[in-house]
């Protein structure tokens, strides 16, 4: 097998996904350890650390695949959609640093960590909007390529800024993460505008991408829980919390037809939107002392988890059959009036 053709050489960015999926749910279980108990930490010990092995694998992979396969990381960074996906290397970051402050794991690489993930995922941001203002030509493939990149891929390198409050406010960082807040809150609805002009003026994203529509239900999600983190009235972050029940349910009505596909990393995209709205309402159960509440919370971690532990088994079961780690089919992008 030449090095070209390595499975390697097919490890995009997005691969990161796996770990925001993981280090959310060992977010909810921790959540959730004030009433499960001792098992429920160390249920969430087990997620962080499978995690962060993850992580570290990933990393190493990544490096190796630039050295080997430069043309490969190059061509991810200008396609339209896959470039979105570098901000999941922060965002993974900034989410293991929460984790790790959560369950008072090492402070110091903890808050170093959170560092290298805020600064990483502002390069990014400044990165991604950067190619809207980029000069193209009218008719060109670059020009038509600007609606194909506006998917719900969009929010993690745009709206993922929301993410680095809940670990930054416990280290003192709290007005560094206001202003990723900001930057996140502001372009939350901007995308979302964006993503419904591209599907009713220039056509539905292709089908491999359906299950990325979930990534919708995570801005709601974690701004409740920055707000939360800042102080605010819980009926304040119940009122973001409505807007993320409503995206679950608006967006659910159509999981079976997307999910009508064969199996592929953009699964992952349900993982972390899903276990940070179930890390809300557990949040929003605690803070309110509503028994309904606990009971939704409850329900949403035991989905949660049953969600990812399948996407896991699906992943290894990808790996070893040698269906993931390939080429990926690219649907062209078809005008709505066709």
């Amino acid at each position: 097998m030449t090095p070209s053709a390595t499975p390697l050489k097919y490890l995009h960015p997005g691969w990161f996904s796996l770990v925001m999926g993981l280090t959310g749910l060992a977010l909810a279980w921790h959540a959730a350890g004030h009433w499960l108990g001792e098992w429920a930490q160390g249920a969430s010990l087990v997620l962080g650390a499978l995690a962060a092995a993850v992580f570290g694998v990933l990393l190493v992979g990544s490096a190796v695949r630039a050295q080997r396969h430069p043309p490969a990381l190059a061509e991810d960074l200008r396609h339209p959609v896959r470039h979105a996906f570098v901000a999941t290397l922060p965002v993974s970051a900034l989410l293991l640093a929460t984790w790790m402050q959560a369950m008072e794991l090492w402070r110091d690489g903890a808050h170093g960590l959170w560092w290298l993930g805020a600064l990483g995922q502002l390069t990014v941001t400044v990165w991604v909007l950067g190619r809207w203002l980029a000069p193209t030509v009218a008719h060109a493939p670059d020009a038509q390529s600007l609606w194909n990149g506006i998917t719900p891929v969009l929010y993690i390198p745009v709206v993922g800024n929301v993410v680095a409050p809940l670990a930054g406010v416990g280290f003192g960082h709290d007005v560094w993460s206001a202003i990723h807040l900001g930057i996140g809150v502001f372009f939350w609805p901007v995308v979302f505008a964006l993503l419904v002009a591209r599907r009713l003026a220039h056509g539905p994203i292709p089908p491999r991408l359906h299950p990325t529509w979930f990534i919708t239900l995570a801005p709601a999600s974690v701004v409740g829980l920055c707000l939360l983190r800042y102080g605010a009235p819980p009926l304040v972050a119940v009122a973001v919390w409505g807007v993320g029940l409503f995206t679950l349910l608006w967006v659910g009505t159509q999981v079976r037809r997307f999910f009508a596909q064969p199996f592929g990393v953009p699964f992952w995209s349900v993982s972390f939107p899903l276990a940070a709205f179930t890390t809300l309402t557990v949040r929003l159960a605690e803070a309110l002392a509503l028994p309904p509440l606990r009971m939704v919370a409850l329900v949403l971690l035991a989905l949660t988890s049953v969600v990812i532990a399948a996407l896991l088994l699906a992943t290894v079961k990808g790996l070893r059959q040698g269906t993931l780690l390939a080429p990926e089919p690219v649907a062209p992008m078809v005008p709505a009036s066709n």
